[in-house]
C-alpha cells in the first residue's frame, strides 16, 4: 500500500514530485500525465526499473490519496487527472491481458 499526502500537492510541479519521491520514478521522469502513467504500468515489471514500487504479476497495489477532497476543491483539474490516469493505467493491463495494477482509494 502507497499512501499519498494530498495536502503536499498544490500544482502540477508538486504532484509530480510528490509520486516521483513516494514511487522512486526515474531521473528520465517526465513530470507530466503521460509519463505518470508510464511509470505506473510497468509496477509490476521490476526489469523496466520505472519504478522503486513494485507489485507481483496479479496482484494490486492500493494508492491510497489521503486529504483527497481539500485536493479535490484545491486543485480540481489535478484530481480528475489522476483518476482518470489511474483508470487508464488499469485499462492499459487489461489491454495488454494483464491484470489491474492499482486500487484508487480517496480519503477525506
Amino acid at each position: 500500500m502507497i499512501r499519498i499526502d494530498a495536502n503536499s500537492i498544490t500544482d502540477s510541479d508538486s504532484f509530480h514530485s510528490v509520486f516521483a519521491s513516494a514511487f522512486g520514478f526515474p531521473s528520465f521522469y517526465g513530470r507530466n500525465m503521460n509519463a505518470w502513467i508510464d511509470c505506473m504500468s510497468y509496477l509490476d515489471d521490476l526489469e523496466a526499473e520505472m519504478s522503486s514500487v513494485h507489485v507481483t504479476s496479479g496482484q494490486v497495489l492500493p494508492l491510497v490519496i489521503e486529504n483527497a477532497h481539500a485536493f479535490k476543491v484545491r486543485c480540481p483539474e489535478l484530481f480528475s487527472a489522476l483518476i482518470e490516469c489511474a483508470a487508464f493505467v488499469n485499462w492499459r493491463c487489461i489491454q495488454a491481458g494483464r491484470a489491474p495494477l492499482l486500487a484508487l482509494a480517496l480519503h477525506a
